[in-house]
Formats: C-alpha cells, structure tokens, sequence
C-alpha cells in the first residue's frame, strides 16, 4: 500500500503530480469549478486586493520614518520585486491552470510534501489576511458612524472596547456576508467586485488631481534626506537580517529606500490571489498573464502617483501615521476629502477582503480534490459550480477569527507567506523547465534561470527583513503542518499507491 520512492527514486514525499493529471481532474464534474472570467475580470480581480490600506496608510508611515519623499522610489522597488515574482506565476497560471496557485504549481514541480508545505503556507496567509482586513475595514466603518453620530455599544466593537474584551460584530459580518457572494457564483463576486473597485479607484484617481493642485515644490527637499541612526528594535523585535548579519535596516539615505521596500511590500500583496482563478477562467493561457501583470502595473503606476502626491501636499516630517492623505488634505484647507478619502478605504477594504477569502478557498479546495485535506471539501454545488463546502466552512471560522480576536501583531505573518510563495514558485519554473520541456507554455518568463534566481533572492532579501518574531511564528505554523502531513495528508493522498479515488454521490 505505501512505498518510500517514485519511479525516479525519490522519496514518495517528492512524488510530482503530472500536469496532465491536474488539468485531468478539473473535468471531474463534481469537483470541477465553472469557467466564466475574462481578462478584464481578472485585472478587476487583482487591482481590487492589492489597492487597500497601503494606499491610504502606509505611504504616510514609510515618507515621515523611512525615506523621505523618495518612498516613490520604495514603491518602485517593491513593485519589481514583486513584478520578478509575476513573471513567474503568469507561466505557471497559463500553463497549469488549476485552482490552487502556487500550491499546485509545487506539486507539478518539487513535489507532494513542498506542495503541501506552500499549501499549508497559502491557508494561513488568506486566513490572517481576510481577518485582518475585515477588522481594518470595521475600524474605517465604525470612524464613518462616529461623524455622523451613530455609536455602537462598546461589546460589539472589538476586543479594544472599555470593558478589555468585545466582539466585533462588523468584522464578522462582513466575512459572511462575503461567504454568501462568493458562494453564489464566481461571475456574480467579479460583478461585485467591479463596482468596488470603480469607486475605489475614482477616490484613489481624485485624491492624486485633486492632491496635485496643492503640490509645493519645496516639500521635496530633500527628496532623499540624509541618513539617521537606525531604529532596528530589540530582541525579538530586530529583523531576522541584523541578529544573523549584524546589519540594521537604514532610516533615510539611498539605503532607506529599500529598508522601505520591505514595508510597503505588503501593500502589494494579493496580485498571487489572481492565479488562484486560474481553473474558473475562460481563456486562462492567454488571460491569467494579462490579469497578473496588469493589475500589478496598474497599481504600481497608482503607488507611485499618490506618493508623489502626499509628499509634495505636506513635508514629510509633518506626515501622519494613523491617516497621512486626510491630514494632508486638512492641512492644506480642505477637510472635506478627508471623509471622502475614509469612505474610499471603507469601500476599498471591501474587494480587499473577499478576495483574500475566494484565494483561501480556492486553495483549500485544490489541497481538498487532491486528497491532502478531506475530499468532502472538494465537492461544488451543483448549480453555482462553486466549492460552497469550503467555502462556508472557512468564511464561518474566519469571521469568528476576526469577531473575537486582536491580530494585528500576526498581521506580518502575510508578508512572509507571500515571499515563500514567491520563492516556490520561482524555484518551480526552472524546475519545470527542466523536467518537463516539452509542456505548452502560451507565456514563458524571461531569462529563465537568471530572472527566477533574481526573484528568490529578492524575496529572502525582504523576508529577513522582517522580525524574528514574525519567523518563529511561521515556523511554528509550518511544524504544524509538517505534522498533519504525516498524519493524515500523505496516507490519504490520490497519488498514494493503491490509494481509492472516493465516487460520492449527490
């Protein structure tokens, strides 16, 4: 029933899944997910999680601490090394186009346990991520409320209420009533999503004409401000990178701009959420690069713009921290945009958070058809063709998670899972390349093996920028799911010899 080697004599925790067989088992009609997106739809897709809470708060953070006005350039940085990372993931995505993302893509290249581990990765990144977010857009929601007058009782406002402990009974419903749209159908949460991100966009596009009116040269001096003594923290808190190395991140000065690359990094998360569309896409060989790549442009172009913006409105040494673009516009005259600015980041957080949950599902469900998790889960409705079981199931404990629970410290658990995804899937290219050269691949990244190997070290690079703290909660997470592996996933895995492929009925 078990055995230790592939045909390749490799361990059997490195057995691959054949490309073929993962294209395969999207036919099965009742664990197959209904293909209704375009390109455009993907573009929506991508635009509307990456653009979220970076764009209205960290541009403040990073200008007044970090570099100065020359945080544009910061974002430039972070957006090529996340674009090194899209490049990557559009072959894959249009070459497997399956459900699952980098974890199906680990499992078509390095193998079951990798696979696994980066899928194990994928869940507790979408799952912090959602609740973290639907607990930012409850504290957007419950500051629109306050100005008009309405208060919510202290013990349904979260666990920062007067009493010590509460419930955030906004966070909670927003990531159930998302469950419901995303269990409703693909094409109905890319239509939702569409008219959120318009209006996103339309403040994010009326804070950059309106903010450039106010522009005063002056404020850009010095566009690069000169060096400070770094703060790097203590104990746990120092990045992994200075305890290892002994170097500590620079506050201003030409080092500064890429000590800030690593923090706005995770305002672009969520272009990886794209590829896990893949299997629900109409055309995904010649679409999937189009929605990756262009909605990360997209919002770079708009990272770069609304920096400029902020800087040249307000020197960045009388930036704020908590609302950088509203101050900004009060401290020039204008109030009034800074409610409008608030309900953008209300409306914003919105798409931010359903799709972080419709790329956890998709995930789950992937790990779920393969056996690695329990194929009960990999079951679609029979009409909406959505994966409704995992998807209720994980919108239920995540908007628990986020009604009960202050996650902000875990939120930089996000960061480092985005990064090990973008090393495994850029390890997986050239891997693939060599294993399987003869695969049709509609897109091919460039300068394979150089830009992968530049793509890895790029993302170590920001990973061991990140706290200690934040690599000891990852790897207690991963242990974790090392264990589980073992326990249940490997034994019950379609690709175990002998193993039965379970024929449920309706």
């Amino acid at each position: 029933m078990t055995t230790d080697t592939d045909p390749r004599g490799r361990a059997g925790v490195f057995r691959t899944k054949s490309v073929e067989q993962s294209i395969r088992d999207t036919e099965e009609p009742e664990h197959a997910l209904k293909r209704s997106l375009s390109a455009l739809d993907l573009t929506v897709f991508g635009v509307g999680v990456i653009i979220g809470t970076g764009i209205f708060v960290l541009t403040g953070a990073v200008a007044k601490e970090i570099a100065g006005p020359a945080t544009a350039l910061a974002f430039v940085v972070a957006g090529f090394v996340c674009g090194l990372a899209a490049l990557c993931y559009a072959e894959f995505a249009s070459t497997v186009p399956v459900a699952g993302s980098a974890y199906t893509f680990a499992y078509a290249s390095l193998g079951e346990l990798p696979a696994w581990i980066i899928g194990w990765d994928l869940v507790l990144e979408f799952a912090v991520g959602t609740a973290v977010v639907a607990v930012g857009w409850s504290g957007y929601l419950r500051s629109l409320m306050d100005n008009i007058g309405w208060h919510l009782p202290a013990g349904i406002s979260g666990t920062n209420s007067e009493t010590g402990f509460g419930f955030d009974l906004l966070a909670f419903l927003l990531v159930l009533l998302l469950t419901v749209i995303l269990v409703l159908g693909m094409k109905l949460s890319a239509r939702v999503t569409t008219v959120v991100v318009a209006i996103k966009l339309a403040v994010v596009l009326l804070v950059i004409v309106a903010g450039s009116f106010f522009i005063k040269a002056a404020n850009y001096s010095p566009f690069i401000p000169p060096a400070t003594e770094p703060a790097g923290g203590s104990g746990l808190h120092q990045p992994l990178i200075q305890l290892m190395f002994g170097y500590a991140p620079t506050t201003f000065g030409v080092m500064g701009i890429f000590t800030a690359a690593s923090v706005v990094f995770f305002a672009f998360i969520g272009f990886d959420v794209v590829a896990t569309a893949a299997e629900e896409t109409r055309l995904p060989q010649r679409d999937m690069p189009r929605g990756i790549l262009g909605s990360l442009f997209i919002c770079t172009l708009l990272y770069v713009a609304v920096s400029i913006v902020v800087t040249g409105m307000q020197h960045y040494t009388q930036l704020t921290v908590d609302a950088p673009l509203a101050d900004a516009f009060k401290a020039t005259g204008h109030p009034w945009y800074a409610g409008v600015i608030s309900f953008g980041a209300v409306i914003g957080l919105t798409s931010v958070c359903m799709i972080l949950l419709l790329g956890q599902t998709r995930v789950f469900f992937a790990m779920s058809r393969d056996g690695l998790l329990p194929r009960f889960f990999s079951r679609t409705h029979p009409h909406y063709r959505t994966p409704y079981r995992a998807t209720v199931l994980l919108g239920v404990v995540i908007a628990i998670v986020a009604g009960l629970t202050n996650i902000e410290e875990l939120a930089a658990l996000v960061n480092i899972g985005t990064l090990f995804a973008f090393v495994v899937v850029a390890l997986g290219v050239v891997i693939l390349r060599r294993t399987r050269p003869d695969l049709p691949r509609s897109f091919r990244t460039p300068l394979v093996p150089l830009l992968p190997i530049v793509s890895v070290a790029a993302s170590v690079w920001l990973m061991l920028n990140l706290p200690t703290e934040t690599w000891l909660r990852f790897g207690a997470w991963m242990v974790l799911g090392v264990v589980v592996y073992f326990v249940y996933g490997r034994s019950h895995s379609r690709l175990e010899p002998g193993a039965e492929v379970p024929h449920q009925g309706p």
